[in-house]
C-alpha cells in the first residue's frame, strides 16, 4: 500500500512504503491512479482479453466446419494462418488427451441419428452400457 508523491499535474511521479515530507497521501495497491504508475491494464481490459480468447476458439471451429464440408481448403489459408491453426489445434489436442471423457463419440453417433423415416431408432446399443435391473417399487415404478 504506497504513499505516492504527485507532480504539479497531479500526476504519480513515485511511490514509496513510509511516508516522507513529498508522499503524505496514502492509495490502495488497486487504486487506478497507482495501476496507470506502475503499468497494470484495468480489469475491463482482462475481460475483454479473457473475451477474445473465446472467440478465437469460436474461430477456429468454424474454420474446422468450413474445412470439414469442403468449402474451404486448409491450403487456401496463408501458411502463417495455417501454422498457427495446426499449432492451436495440436495443443488442444494434447489438452484433451487428459480430460474427462463423458462418452463415447461413435456410440453417440450410433444413438442420435438415424432414420426417421423407418419409424424406429437402431437397435444396436454401439458401446453405450445398458443396465436393466428389472426393479420396480412398490408402486409399480
Amino acid at each position: 500500500m504506497p504513499f505516492v508523491a504527485r507532480n504539479v499535474h497531479g500526476v504519480i511521479v513515485s511511490l514509496h512504503r513510509e511516508p516522507t515530507a513529498d508522499t503524505q497521501e496514502f492509495l490502495p495497491d488497486d487504486h487506478p491512479d497507482v495501476d496507470a504508475f506502475v503499468g497494470r491494464r484495468p480489469v475491463a481490459d482482462d475481460r475483454f482479453r479473457a473475451l477474445d480468447a473465446d472467440f478465437v476458439r469460436v474461430l477456429e471451429d468454424v474454420i474446422d466446419l468450413l474445412i470439414d464440408r469442403n468449402v474451404i481448403r486448409i491450403t487456401d489459408l496463408p501458411s502463417e494462418a495455417q501454422q498457427k491453426l495446426f499449432s492451436r489445434k495440436s495443443f488442444r489436442d494434447s489438452r484433451g488427451k487428459n480430460s474427462l471423457k463423458l462418452f463415447d463419440p461413435v456410440a453417440l453417433e450410433a444413438v442420435t441419428h438415424f432414420d426417421v423415416s423407418a419409424g424406429n431408432p437402431p437397435s444396436t446399443t454401439a458401446g453405450l452400457d445398458v443396465i436393466d435391473t428389472d426393479f420396480h417399487d412398490d408402486l409399480g415404478r
